[in-house]
């Protein structure tokens, strides 16, 4: 069955699933050439007496077409390959960063406490004196805008914010 013997390449992932566009033309047949990256071949999911099936390589990537109207999932599976062959692996950076409140939210909490602030300076201005709620409530306004900076901030956090 192999027809075909190129010199193109594609790149094996961590899992070594991602094929090299090579590994797919040599289990086609009647290979041929029609461009930069791009072949034409039998398809190997019906009974193709000529090329059909349109192979391309794009942005790492394995493109594969057959005007005969095969869907990719018959074409791959008649070529003993899968679907993530074709593609190459995801990057993974680790743990997926972690949210645990919607943005909306937090900010209707600092936009609150940014109120409760204004009122505790808007008093000091009037010249009224803070009871020792007043003070209690204002150093928890401070305490949640402080830990909303730090939400927003994960790789400062524990600093001072100010």
């Amino acid at each position: 069955m192999v027809t075909y013997a190129g010199g193109h390449s594609g790149r094996a992932g961590a899992a070594g699933r991602f094929m090299s566009l090579d590994r797919l033309l040599s289990a086609l047949e009647k290979v041929r050439k029609t461009g930069p990256d791009s072949f034409m071949a039998r398809c190997p999911s019906h009974a193709d007496k000529s090329a059909s099936l349109s192979i391309r390589q794009a942005d790492e990537k394995i493109l594969i077409h057959c005007f005969a109207g095969c869907s990719v999932h018959e074409i791959l599976g008649a070529a003993a390959l899968e679907i993530g062959d074709l593609f190459p692996p995801r990057q993974s950076t680790g743990k997926p960063e972690r949210r645990p409140f919607p943005a909306a939210d937090v900010l209707r909490a600092v936009g609150f406490e940014a109120l409760v602030v204004a009122a505790a300076g808007t008093s000091l201005l009037a010249g009224q004196a803070f009871t020792a709620v007043d003070r209690e409530r204002l150093m928890l306004a401070v305490e949640r805008l402080q830990a909303a900076v730090g939400a927003a901030m994960p790789t400062i956090r524990g600093a001072r914010h100010g």
